[in-house]
């Protein structure tokens, strides 16, 4: 007989429905947890902040978060007067294409997608449907509930799908573009000394290089490659001050530089000085 194929995961959508439920969130979420399974969050009304895995989401209306499993995460109230109401459903048992086994990554790879227009409506609605088949306790509830899952989870990979192929990678304009720059900045403050590849990030975070490069000039004025090197140049002018012993070949080697005499170059065109004469004028 021969193996069925299917287009978005490797083998039929079945997945095993866990739980639904609405949640007005009033007060912080003290248990930061995680799962081993995948829970979705739809943000129905209202502001608040997700704090995942050491990072803080703003999140409000028509917000989607993806907890996959070993994602620690916790709800966080940021407006008394207004709170949110959430959305919550688990489920586990899934295996998408070019993914591992029971987990599902948005656009972008980030856990927060703001959804609009079209997939807002209709995950909404889908929210509303599961609420009510969930009140009403009506025979044959699992399986509705489950089917109703199975929408979802396919207008989900559309939209990944959609936003892939539109942008020849994952391409998303939201509050969360500011993630990825935070991210790239955390990235090179920990690997300036280190040989960088932009096109690397890039793939490691699901973006085209080009947009990348578009979002990081938009968001901090500066490309990525001049900021790394001011960021290098600035490191080298520390090092300069406060280590006397280290030769002008051991401090650029440490700032990312190979040559001593392109370092040197770069540093008295930032600084309009050369490292050695800036050394003997701050010691």
């Amino acid at each position: 007989m021969r193996t069925q194929e299917y287009d978005l995961t490797y083998n039929d959508l079945n997945p095993t429905f866990l739980f639904s439920c609405n949640l007005e969130r009033v007060e912080d979420e003290t248990n930061y947890h995680a799962h081993d399974f995948v829970e979705l969050s739809i943000i129905t009304k209202g502001t608040g902040v997700y704090h995942i895995d050491g990072v803080d989401y703003p999140v409000s209306a028509g917000d989607l978060v993806v907890f996959n499993p070993g994602t620690y995460h916790k709800s966080l109230v940021t407006n008394p007067d207004y709170h949110t109401t959430e959305h919550y459903i688990g489920f586990s048992d899934i295996h998408l294409r070019g993914q591992k086994a029971n987990i599902l990554i948005l656009p972008g790879n980030v856990p927060v997608y703001s959804m609009s227009g079209k997939m807002k409506q209709e995950v909404l609605n889908i929210c509303n449907r599961m609420a009510k088949e969930s009140a009403a306790a009506s025979s044959g509830r699992y399986f509705l509930l489950k089917a109703y899952l199975i929408e979802l989870i396919v207008l989900i990979l559309r939209e990944v799908e959609d936003t892939s192929s539109n942008h020849k990678g994952y391409v998303f304009e939201s509050p969360y573009r500011k993630y990825v720059v935070s991210q790239m900045i955390n990235f090179f403050n920990d690997h300036f000394s280190e040989k960088i590849s932009l096109d690397q990030i890039a793939q490691n975070m699901y973006l085209s290089t080009f947009y990348l490069a578009k979002i990081f000039k938009s968001e901090t004025g500066d490309t990525p490659i001049n900021y790394l090197i001011n960021l290098r140049l600035e490191k080298a002018r520390e090092l300069l001050e406060e280590d006397s012993s280290a030769s002008i070949q051991d401090i650029a080697e440490k700032v990312g530089y190979e040559d001593v005499s392109h370092f040197s170059k770069s540093f008295k065109k930032h600084y309009g000085i050369a490292p050695t004469k800036y050394r003997s004028d701050t010691i």
